[in-house]
Protein backbone atom coordinates (compact mmCIF):
# COMPACT_ATOMS: atom_id res chain seq x y z
CA UNK A 1 0.00 0.00 0.00
CA UNK A 2 2.63 2.52 0.57
CA UNK A 3 3.19 2.46 -3.10
CA UNK A 4 0.18 4.30 -3.70
CA UNK A 5 0.72 7.00 -0.81
CA UNK A 6 4.02 7.86 -1.79
CA UNK A 7 5.66 10.93 -3.35
CA UNK A 8 2.38 12.50 -2.08
CA UNK A 9 0.19 9.60 -3.58
CA UNK A 10 0.75 10.26 -7.25
CA UNK A 11 -0.01 6.46 -8.57
CA UNK A 12 -3.39 6.79 -6.12
CA UNK A 13 -4.17 10.14 -8.09
CA UNK A 14 -3.38 8.87 -11.43
CA UNK A 15 -5.51 5.92 -10.75
CA UNK A 16 -8.23 8.25 -10.28
CA UNK A 17 -7.45 10.75 -13.22
CA UNK A 18 -7.23 7.11 -15.12
CA UNK A 19 -10.64 6.04 -13.68
CA UNK A 20 -12.93 9.17 -14.24
CA UNK A 21 -11.63 9.47 -17.95
CA UNK A 22 -12.49 5.74 -18.34
CA UNK A 23 -15.25 5.73 -16.64
CA UNK A 24 -16.46 8.51 -19.06
CA UNK A 25 -15.16 6.38 -22.36
CA UNK A 26 -16.84 3.08 -20.62
CA UNK A 27 -20.34 5.13 -20.27
CA UNK A 28 -20.97 5.59 -24.27
CA UNK A 29 -19.83 1.58 -25.16
CA UNK A 30 -23.45 0.27 -24.57
CA UNK A 31 -25.23 2.82 -26.10
CA UNK A 32 -23.02 3.15 -29.33
CA UNK A 33 -25.18 0.32 -31.49
CA UNK A 34 -28.23 2.40 -31.07
CA UNK A 35 -26.71 5.88 -31.62
CA UNK A 36 -24.86 4.49 -35.15
CA UNK A 37 -28.52 3.25 -35.97
CA UNK A 38 -29.92 6.74 -35.22
CA UNK A 39 -27.22 8.44 -37.54
CA UNK A 40 -27.52 5.31 -40.29
CA UNK A 41 -23.98 4.31 -39.85
CA UNK A 42 -23.23 0.95 -41.18
CA UNK A 43 -19.63 -1.09 -40.02
CA UNK A 44 -17.74 0.49 -42.36
CA UNK A 45 -18.46 4.17 -41.16
CA UNK A 46 -17.82 2.75 -37.61
CA UNK A 47 -14.52 1.26 -38.61
CA UNK A 48 -13.05 4.52 -40.25
CA UNK A 49 -14.60 6.27 -37.35
CA UNK A 50 -12.68 4.12 -34.77
CA UNK A 51 -9.62 4.84 -37.29
CA UNK A 52 -9.34 8.54 -37.63
CA UNK A 53 -9.28 8.36 -33.22
CA UNK A 54 -5.87 6.14 -33.73
CA UNK A 55 -4.43 7.83 -36.90
CA UNK A 56 -3.96 10.95 -34.83
CA UNK A 57 -2.97 8.88 -31.94
CA UNK A 58 -0.41 7.44 -34.23
CA UNK A 59 1.12 10.50 -35.28
CA UNK A 60 0.76 12.94 -31.79
CA UNK A 61 1.94 9.19 -29.73
CA UNK A 62 5.66 9.91 -30.44
CA UNK A 63 5.61 13.72 -30.49
CA UNK A 64 3.62 13.59 -27.08
CA UNK A 65 6.10 11.54 -25.32
CA UNK A 66 8.79 13.71 -26.15
CA UNK A 67 7.06 16.61 -24.98
CA UNK A 68 6.85 15.04 -21.59
CA UNK A 69 10.03 14.20 -21.49
CA UNK A 70 11.20 17.66 -22.11
CA UNK A 71 7.96 19.93 -20.53
CA UNK A 72 7.31 17.47 -17.86
CA UNK A 73 4.45 14.80 -17.56
CA UNK A 74 2.04 16.94 -15.79
CA UNK A 75 1.86 19.79 -18.31
CA UNK A 76 0.91 17.14 -21.01
CA UNK A 77 -1.54 15.09 -19.36
CA UNK A 78 -3.60 18.48 -18.35
CA UNK A 79 -3.37 19.12 -22.07
CA UNK A 80 -5.16 15.67 -22.77
CA UNK A 81 -7.68 15.61 -20.72
CA UNK A 82 -9.01 18.82 -21.76
CA UNK A 83 -8.57 17.65 -25.66
CA UNK A 84 -10.44 14.44 -24.10
CA UNK A 85 -13.81 16.52 -22.98
CA UNK A 86 -14.20 18.93 -25.85
CA UNK A 87 -13.76 15.58 -28.50
CA UNK A 88 -16.71 13.73 -26.30
CA UNK A 89 -19.33 17.16 -26.17
CA UNK A 90 -18.32 17.73 -29.65
CA UNK A 91 -19.17 13.54 -30.61
CA UNK A 92 -22.44 13.68 -28.58
CA UNK A 93 -23.55 17.41 -29.95
CA UNK A 94 -23.10 16.52 -33.90
CA UNK A 95 -25.28 14.65 -36.40
CA UNK A 96 -23.24 14.86 -39.63
CA UNK A 97 -20.06 12.75 -40.46
CA UNK A 98 -17.42 15.53 -40.98
CA UNK A 99 -17.90 16.86 -37.36
CA UNK A 100 -18.29 13.07 -36.01
CA UNK A 101 -14.64 12.55 -37.70
CA UNK A 102 -13.32 16.02 -36.06
CA UNK A 103 -14.52 14.54 -32.48
CA UNK A 104 -12.69 11.41 -32.91
CA UNK A 105 -9.66 12.83 -34.29
CA UNK A 106 -9.63 15.26 -31.43
CA UNK A 107 -10.04 12.16 -29.24
CA UNK A 108 -7.06 10.58 -30.65
CA UNK A 109 -4.93 13.76 -29.96
CA UNK A 110 -6.22 13.65 -26.61
CA UNK A 111 -4.96 9.58 -26.07
CA UNK A 112 -1.61 10.15 -27.35
CA UNK A 113 -1.08 13.04 -24.85
CA UNK A 114 -2.20 11.08 -21.90
CA UNK A 115 -1.61 7.72 -22.00
CA UNK A 116 2.50 7.80 -22.99
CA UNK A 117 2.81 9.96 -19.78
CA UNK A 118 1.31 8.70 -17.66
CA UNK A 119 2.88 5.22 -18.16
CA UNK A 120 6.05 7.27 -17.93
CA UNK A 121 5.31 9.30 -14.48
CA UNK A 122 4.22 5.72 -13.11
CA UNK A 123 7.69 4.54 -14.26
CA UNK A 124 9.14 7.45 -13.15
CA UNK A 125 8.38 6.82 -9.64
CA UNK A 126 8.61 3.15 -9.21
CA UNK A 127 11.40 0.36 -8.94
CA UNK A 128 12.17 -2.23 -11.74
CA UNK A 129 10.51 -4.86 -9.13
CA UNK A 130 6.96 -2.89 -8.40
CA UNK A 131 6.52 -1.49 -11.58
CA UNK A 132 4.47 -4.37 -12.66
CA UNK A 133 2.72 -3.45 -9.72
CA UNK A 134 2.01 -0.08 -10.42
CA UNK A 135 0.94 -0.72 -13.93
CA UNK A 136 -1.45 -3.05 -12.84
CA UNK A 137 -2.77 -0.03 -10.63
CA UNK A 138 -2.88 2.42 -13.45
CA UNK A 139 -4.78 -0.19 -15.61
CA UNK A 140 -6.98 -1.33 -12.57
CA UNK A 141 -8.34 2.02 -12.70
CA UNK A 142 -8.72 2.04 -16.45
CA UNK A 143 -10.63 -1.10 -15.97
CA UNK A 144 -12.23 -0.12 -12.98
CA UNK A 145 -13.71 3.14 -15.38
CA UNK A 146 -15.07 0.32 -17.95
CA UNK A 147 -16.85 -1.52 -15.28
CA UNK A 148 -18.77 1.14 -13.79
CA UNK A 149 -19.00 3.18 -17.06
CA UNK A 150 -21.42 0.92 -19.03
CA UNK A 151 -24.01 0.19 -16.02
CA UNK A 152 -24.05 4.22 -15.63
CA UNK A 153 -24.04 5.10 -19.22
CA UNK A 154 -27.03 2.66 -19.78
CA UNK A 155 -29.23 3.96 -17.22
CA UNK A 156 -28.16 7.94 -18.52
CA UNK A 157 -29.20 6.77 -21.97
CA UNK A 158 -33.05 6.36 -20.92
CA UNK A 159 -32.95 10.54 -20.61
CA UNK A 160 -31.35 10.73 -23.92
CA UNK A 161 -29.07 8.73 -26.25
CA UNK A 162 -26.43 12.09 -26.56
CA UNK A 163 -26.71 11.99 -22.71
CA UNK A 164 -23.87 9.78 -21.95
CA UNK A 165 -21.42 11.41 -24.60
CA UNK A 166 -21.98 14.92 -22.24
CA UNK A 167 -21.53 13.20 -19.41
CA UNK A 168 -18.22 12.12 -20.47
CA UNK A 169 -16.86 15.23 -21.22
CA UNK A 170 -18.09 16.61 -17.63
CA UNK A 171 -15.74 13.29 -16.71
CA UNK A 172 -12.63 14.60 -18.65
CA UNK A 173 -12.91 17.96 -16.91
CA UNK A 174 -12.96 16.30 -13.42
CA UNK A 175 -10.14 14.62 -13.86
CA UNK A 176 -8.38 17.52 -15.51
CA UNK A 177 -9.23 19.32 -12.28
CA UNK A 178 -7.79 16.42 -10.17
CA UNK A 179 -4.92 16.28 -12.33
CA UNK A 180 -4.50 20.38 -12.09
CA UNK A 181 -4.95 20.53 -8.04
CA UNK A 182 -3.39 17.36 -6.44
CA UNK A 183 -0.47 16.09 -8.82
CA UNK A 184 2.88 17.11 -8.29
CA UNK A 185 4.94 17.26 -11.63
CA UNK A 186 8.07 14.40 -11.46
CA UNK A 187 11.29 16.20 -10.88
CA UNK A 188 13.43 16.32 -13.78
CA UNK A 189 16.29 14.21 -12.09
CA UNK A 190 14.08 11.14 -11.45
CA UNK A 191 13.15 11.29 -14.85
CA UNK A 192 16.81 9.90 -15.79
CA UNK A 193 18.14 6.24 -14.69
CA UNK A 194 21.32 6.68 -13.16
CA UNK A 195 24.33 4.98 -14.99
CA UNK A 196 22.20 4.69 -18.57
CA UNK A 197 23.71 5.44 -21.75
CA UNK A 198 20.43 5.31 -23.79
CA UNK A 199 21.26 7.98 -26.93
CA UNK A 200 18.17 10.15 -27.76
CA UNK A 201 16.18 9.20 -29.99
CA UNK A 202 15.51 10.45 -33.79
CA UNK A 203 12.66 12.94 -33.05
CA UNK A 204 9.77 13.13 -35.84
CA UNK A 205 7.03 10.05 -36.18
CA UNK A 206 8.71 8.46 -39.53
CA UNK A 207 12.32 9.03 -38.34
CA UNK A 208 11.30 7.20 -34.71
CA UNK A 209 9.16 4.40 -36.53
CA UNK A 210 11.81 3.84 -38.76
CA UNK A 211 14.81 3.68 -36.35
CA UNK A 212 13.01 1.41 -34.00
CA UNK A 213 13.73 -2.27 -35.75
CA UNK A 214 17.32 -0.92 -34.19
CA UNK A 215 16.05 -0.91 -30.57
CA UNK A 216 16.54 -4.16 -28.64
CA UNK A 217 12.63 -4.16 -27.78
CA UNK A 218 11.76 -4.45 -31.45
CA UNK A 219 10.12 -7.72 -31.42
CA UNK A 220 8.01 -6.58 -28.81
CA UNK A 221 6.89 -3.39 -30.75
CA UNK A 222 5.55 -5.87 -33.43
CA UNK A 223 4.12 -7.90 -30.85
CA UNK A 224 2.19 -4.57 -29.90
CA UNK A 225 1.54 -4.25 -33.24
CA UNK A 226 -0.09 -7.31 -33.85
CA UNK A 227 -1.96 -8.05 -31.05
CA UNK A 228 -3.86 -4.31 -31.32
CA UNK A 229 -4.85 -5.65 -35.21
CA UNK A 230 -6.18 -8.64 -33.94
CA UNK A 231 -8.07 -7.30 -30.61
CA UNK A 232 -8.90 -4.37 -32.58
CA UNK A 233 -10.96 -6.65 -34.52
CA UNK A 234 -12.56 -7.91 -32.09
CA UNK A 235 -13.48 -4.27 -30.28
CA UNK A 236 -14.68 -1.83 -32.88
CA UNK A 237 -17.66 -4.59 -33.89
CA UNK A 238 -18.28 -6.32 -30.34
CA UNK A 239 -21.29 -3.83 -30.17
CA UNK A 240 -22.78 -4.64 -33.39
CA UNK A 241 -22.18 -8.08 -33.08
CA UNK A 242 -24.04 -8.67 -30.71
CA UNK A 243 -26.83 -6.39 -31.21
CA UNK A 244 -26.99 -7.61 -34.88
CA UNK A 245 -26.40 -11.58 -34.26
CA UNK A 246 -28.74 -12.13 -30.88
CA UNK A 247 -30.29 -8.93 -30.55
CA UNK A 248 -28.55 -7.77 -27.38
CA UNK A 249 -30.19 -4.32 -25.68
CA UNK A 250 -27.76 -1.65 -24.43
CA UNK A 251 -28.26 -3.17 -20.86
CA UNK A 252 -27.24 -6.54 -22.24
CA UNK A 253 -23.91 -5.12 -23.81
CA UNK A 254 -23.44 -3.03 -20.65
CA UNK A 255 -24.13 -6.03 -18.17
CA UNK A 256 -21.81 -8.07 -20.14
CA UNK A 257 -18.91 -5.79 -20.53
CA UNK A 258 -19.05 -5.03 -16.49
CA UNK A 259 -19.05 -8.63 -16.09
CA UNK A 260 -16.28 -9.26 -18.12
CA UNK A 261 -14.17 -6.69 -16.93
CA UNK A 262 -14.66 -7.41 -13.20
CA UNK A 263 -12.60 -10.26 -12.69
CA UNK A 264 -9.63 -8.14 -14.86
CA UNK A 265 -9.81 -5.16 -12.66
CA UNK A 266 -9.35 -7.58 -9.66
CA UNK A 267 -6.43 -8.88 -10.84
CA UNK A 268 -4.67 -6.34 -11.94
CA UNK A 269 -4.86 -4.47 -8.22
CA UNK A 270 -4.04 -7.88 -5.88
CA UNK A 271 -1.69 -10.01 -8.26
CA UNK A 272 -0.63 -8.82 -11.33
CA UNK A 273 2.42 -7.65 -9.85
CA UNK A 274 3.11 -11.04 -8.47
CA UNK A 275 2.40 -12.55 -11.67
CA UNK A 276 4.85 -10.73 -13.47
CA UNK A 277 7.57 -11.57 -11.07
CA UNK A 278 7.06 -14.82 -10.98
CA UNK A 279 6.67 -15.63 -14.29
CA UNK A 280 8.02 -12.24 -16.24
CA UNK A 281 6.52 -10.26 -19.07
CA UNK A 282 7.07 -12.79 -21.91
CA UNK A 283 5.63 -15.78 -20.33
CA UNK A 284 2.66 -13.70 -19.28
CA UNK A 285 2.12 -11.73 -22.76
CA UNK A 286 2.50 -15.36 -24.71
CA UNK A 287 -0.51 -17.33 -22.21
CA UNK A 288 -2.48 -13.95 -22.59
CA UNK A 289 -2.35 -14.08 -26.74
CA UNK A 290 -3.01 -17.61 -26.46
CA UNK A 291 -5.79 -17.30 -24.35
CA UNK A 292 -7.51 -14.45 -26.65
CA UNK A 293 -7.25 -16.60 -29.98
CA UNK A 294 -8.95 -19.39 -27.97
CA UNK A 295 -11.50 -17.78 -26.91
CA UNK A 296 -12.60 -15.34 -29.85
CA UNK A 297 -12.85 -18.70 -31.20
CA UNK A 298 -15.59 -19.28 -28.90
CA UNK A 299 -17.63 -16.13 -29.42
CA UNK A 300 -18.11 -17.77 -32.86
CA UNK A 301 -19.59 -21.44 -31.55
CA UNK A 302 -21.68 -19.82 -28.90
CA UNK A 303 -25.93 -19.07 -28.80
CA UNK A 304 -27.13 -18.21 -25.55
CA UNK A 305 -26.77 -15.37 -23.67
CA UNK A 306 -24.47 -16.91 -20.64
CA UNK A 307 -22.41 -19.09 -23.04
CA UNK A 308 -21.63 -15.00 -24.15
CA UNK A 309 -20.76 -13.61 -20.72
CA UNK A 310 -18.61 -16.64 -19.94
CA UNK A 311 -16.70 -16.57 -23.03
CA UNK A 312 -16.32 -12.98 -23.33
CA UNK A 313 -15.32 -12.49 -19.21
CA UNK A 314 -12.34 -15.20 -20.17
CA UNK A 315 -11.29 -13.17 -23.18
CA UNK A 316 -11.76 -9.59 -21.28
CA UNK A 317 -9.51 -10.86 -18.78
CA UNK A 318 -6.84 -12.27 -20.62
CA UNK A 319 -6.95 -8.64 -22.68
CA UNK A 320 -6.96 -7.21 -18.59
CA UNK A 321 -3.60 -8.86 -18.49
CA UNK A 322 -2.20 -8.66 -21.80
CA UNK A 323 -1.97 -4.70 -22.45
CA UNK A 324 -0.34 -4.18 -18.29
CA UNK A 325 1.55 -6.53 -19.47
CA UNK A 326 3.43 -5.54 -22.42
CA UNK A 327 3.36 -1.66 -21.01
CA UNK A 328 5.52 -2.72 -17.76
CA UNK A 329 7.79 -4.72 -20.78
CA UNK A 330 8.45 -1.55 -22.60
CA UNK A 331 8.88 0.46 -19.78
CA UNK A 332 11.99 -1.81 -18.50
CA UNK A 333 13.78 -1.61 -21.77
CA UNK A 334 13.40 2.35 -21.74
CA UNK A 335 16.02 3.43 -19.46
CA UNK A 336 16.01 7.16 -19.36
CA UNK A 337 13.47 7.61 -22.01
CA UNK A 338 10.64 6.47 -20.32
CA UNK A 339 8.40 9.45 -22.24
CA UNK A 340 9.78 8.40 -25.61
CA UNK A 341 9.69 4.64 -25.58
CA UNK A 342 5.95 4.53 -24.47
CA UNK A 343 4.75 7.03 -26.95
CA UNK A 344 6.40 4.56 -29.53
CA UNK A 345 4.46 1.85 -27.44
CA UNK A 346 1.31 3.91 -28.06
CA UNK A 347 2.20 4.86 -31.65
CA UNK A 348 2.63 0.69 -32.62
CA UNK A 349 -0.85 0.37 -30.81
CA UNK A 350 -2.01 2.85 -32.78
CA UNK A 351 -1.14 1.32 -36.13
CA UNK A 352 -2.80 -1.58 -35.25
CA UNK A 353 -5.97 0.31 -34.19
CA UNK A 354 -6.06 2.42 -37.63
CA UNK A 355 -5.80 -1.02 -39.71
CA UNK A 356 -7.73 -3.56 -37.47
CA UNK A 357 -10.97 -1.11 -37.09
CA UNK A 358 -11.27 -0.36 -40.56
CA UNK A 359 -10.91 -4.20 -42.39
CA UNK A 360 -13.03 -5.18 -39.59
CA UNK A 361 -15.89 -2.48 -40.31
CA UNK A 362 -15.44 -3.76 -44.00
CA UNK A 363 -15.84 -7.10 -43.60
CA UNK A 364 -18.66 -6.99 -40.38
CA UNK A 365 -20.86 -5.36 -43.80
CA UNK A 366 -19.70 -8.58 -45.63
CA UNK A 367 -20.76 -11.57 -42.70
CA UNK A 368 -21.16 -10.64 -38.82
CA UNK A 369 -18.56 -13.50 -38.24
CA UNK A 370 -15.54 -12.62 -40.52
CA UNK A 371 -13.72 -9.87 -38.49
CA UNK A 372 -13.51 -12.24 -35.60
CA UNK A 373 -12.40 -15.14 -38.20
CA UNK A 374 -9.50 -12.25 -39.18
CA UNK A 375 -8.88 -11.37 -35.47
CA UNK A 376 -8.23 -15.01 -34.47
CA UNK A 377 -5.46 -15.53 -37.74
CA UNK A 378 -3.56 -12.13 -36.80
CA UNK A 379 -3.30 -12.99 -32.70
CA UNK A 380 -1.58 -16.40 -34.04
CA UNK A 381 1.08 -14.21 -35.40
CA UNK A 382 1.73 -12.28 -32.43
CA UNK A 383 1.67 -15.79 -30.43
CA UNK A 384 4.56 -17.31 -32.70
CA UNK A 385 6.15 -13.24 -32.63
CA UNK A 386 5.98 -13.29 -28.82
CA UNK A 387 8.26 -16.56 -28.61
CA UNK A 388 11.06 -14.39 -30.13
CA UNK A 389 11.27 -11.34 -28.03
CA UNK A 390 13.70 -10.28 -25.15
CA UNK A 391 13.58 -10.75 -21.81
CA UNK A 392 14.22 -7.64 -19.79
CA UNK A 393 17.46 -7.52 -17.81
CA UNK A 394 15.12 -7.39 -14.73
CA UNK A 395 13.62 -10.86 -15.94
CA UNK A 396 16.88 -12.68 -16.69
CA UNK A 397 18.09 -12.05 -12.85
CA UNK A 398 14.97 -12.94 -11.91
CA UNK A 399 15.44 -16.59 -13.42
CA UNK A 400 19.04 -16.89 -12.72
CA UNK A 401 18.06 -16.41 -8.78
CA UNK A 402 15.49 -19.02 -8.90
Amino acid sequence: MSLLVRNRGAILLLMLNNFIIFTGIGLIIPIMPSYMNLLHINGSVLGLLVAAFSITQLVFSPIAGRLSDSIGRKKVILAGLLLFAVSEWLFGASSTLPFLFLARMLGGVSAALVMPAVMAYTADVTSEEERGKGMGFINAAITTGFIIGPGIGGYLAEYGIRVPFYAAAVGGLLAMAVTAFFLREVPKAAQTSEGSDTKMAPAGLLRQLAGAYRAPYFISLIVVFVASFGLANFETVFGLFVDHKFGFTPKDIAFIITFGSVCGAVVQITIFGWILNRFGEKRVITLSIFVSILFIIFTLLVHTFWLMVAVTFVLFLAMDILRPAIGTQMSKFANEEQGYVAGLNSAFTSLGNIIGPIIAGALFDMNVNYPYILASIVLVFGFLLSFKSRETQYEMESRSVR
